[in-house]
């Protein structure tokens, strides 16, 4: 019965970790368009 318990535990831990990486990977993203967009916006502020 233990065997059983860890092996759904595991099965349950890749996907989990799956939606984690994809979590992370969307956080960076959003994260770059961030410092691109305040980048921008003091680039075109110094412009005009």
């Amino acid at each position: 019965m233990n065997k059983e318990v860890k092996s759904k535990e595991k099965v349950n831990h890749k996907h989990f970790d799956k939606g984690q990486i994809f979590v992370k990977i969307m956080a960076g993203f959003l994260a770059l368009l961030m410092v691109l967009a305040t980048g921008a916006t003091l680039i075109f502020a110094l412009m005009g």
